[in-house]
């Protein structure tokens, strides 16, 4: 524990409706930081691993969406964690530096002397009292969480080199061309108030630029239709490149898992990876089979204390299932998500899919993906209100709300 004046504030990113596309068709009926995973809303992941901060004081959402879409979530989460959950609208995107500024005397209301900063749409095991622990250690304003992914797929983030001795930051590139290192931004910092210096002089720096450059009215024109709004500001490109190799930056690596939750098929994944977390963290979360009378489970499965599971079905590995969900006999549901007050009818299969809200599966159907998370058809998504009638198959589609099928379908959208 630190001293009793040592006050921690953290902040959570969760973007907006626009920065949701990719996630359609399961963000038009709900904001993707509410999005269940293992069971529990996207954003409930990062917001219980803050809980577990020494001295946190207060816990801040900042985004784009309607409060009342976050109201009742925040209401319930406070209560439940014991711990201030707040939503800070912005009036448009800033960026993720941009953001944290335009709230600065929000978050140094408590007078913190750290500040977390997390994205929504990352899945790890946040090892935040540890990265603390380091960043302490460490004496400079910021720490980085990172970690170690193949070359092949290194270019997709924001790339970064740090001393092997003293986890210093030496560089930081966003997306690079060609190949700069192994080690990446997981998008989990942990900063001291002087960020807010940092941003402060950014934009003073952005101003000045801007006034010092002459140009044609032509180039005048062409840079304004590209130009960033003034009071937009990412924290990578802007922030954490210019101060690489200052002593100002460090990085704590995980070994453990790590994602970034893009899309369906990543959110599948996601799920599944904090189901096997739960074993370790929570296990009380899991499902378990009660003898004769209850459904057979495999592995990692949660189930809603509500849903009703018929004894003969067999559930599992990798399988959420939500609220008011019924899953008749012999029903066989492997790696899915199952939403709120779906119907899953006698001996139907569900494998690699997510079943949208309040649709229904019929008897003998078969609603499947191949499994693979990375690709657009990999696995199988049903809207809401999605009835799939009887000895009906449907392979690597997405369905979007309401409709019917009464054929079969492979490798299909059906708008």
């Amino acid at each position: 524990m630190g001293s009793s004046e040592e006050r921690v504030v953290a902040v959570i990113m969760v973007g907006g409706p626009t920065k949701g596309t990719r996630f359609r068709p399961l963000s038009l009926n709900v904001p993707k930081p509410l999005f269940p995973l293992a069971g529990q809303p996207m954003v409930h992941h990062p917001i219980s691993a803050c809980s577990r901060i020494p001295n946190l004081a207060q816990i801040y959402l900042i985004g784009f969406y309607e409060e009342r879409e976050f109201a009742l979530y925040v209401s319930a989460i406070s209560n439940e964690l014991r711990v201030p959950v707040r939503y800070l609208r912005e009036d448009r995107p800033h960026g993720s530096a941009g953001g944290l500024y335009t709230f600065r005397d929000y978050i140094l209301e408590e007078n913190p002397s750290h500040i977390f900063l997390l994205n929504c749409d990352v899945c790890c095991s946040f090892p935040l009292p540890q990265m603390l622990d380091a960043h302490k250690n460490y004496g400079g304003m910021g720490t980085i969480l990172v970690i170690k992914v193949s070359a092949e797929s290194a270019n997709q983030f924001g790339e970064l080199v740090a001393d092997p001795v003293t986890n210093e930051l030496l560089h930081y590139t966003e997306k690079p061309e060609t190949f700069v290192s192994d080690l990446i931004n997981c998008g989990v910092y942990i900063f001291t108030p002087d960020i807010f210096k940092a941003i402060q002089d950014s934009f003073t720096q952005r101003k000045d630029r801007a006034n010092l450059r002459r140009t044609t009215s032509f180039e005048a024109l062409q840079s304004a239709t590209k130009a960033l709004p003034a009071d937009y500001l990412r924290l990578d490109q802007d922030i954490l490149s210019p101060l690489a190799g200052k002593k100002e930056l460090y990085t704590y690596e995980t070994r453990d898992f790590w994602e970034q939750i893009k899309t369906p098929g990543m959110s599948l994944k996601c799920s599944g990876l904090y189901l096997a977390q739960f074993r370790r963290t929570s296990p009380i979360l899991l499902a378990g089979s009660k003898g004769s009378r209850s459904a057979t489970i495999i592995d990692d499965v949660y189930i809603h204390p509500s849903a009703k599971v018929h004894p003969s079905a067999k559930i599992g590995p990798n399988v959420s299932i939500s609220a008011n969900a019924r899953i008749g006999a012999g029903a066989r549901l492997i790696s899915c998500i199952i939403l709120d007050d779906v119907e899953i009818k006698e001996n139907a299969e569900v494998i690699h899919s997510i079943v949208g809200w309040k649709s229904s599966i019929g008897k003998w159907s078969r609603v499947q993906g191949e499994g693979d998370y990375y690709a657009k058809l990999g696995i199988t998504i049903l809207g809401e209100s999605v009835a799939v009638e009887d000895e009906v198959v449907v392979i690597n589609s997405i369905v979007l709300p309401n409709k019917t099928l009464n054929v079969s379908v492979q490798e299909e959208i059906i708008l």
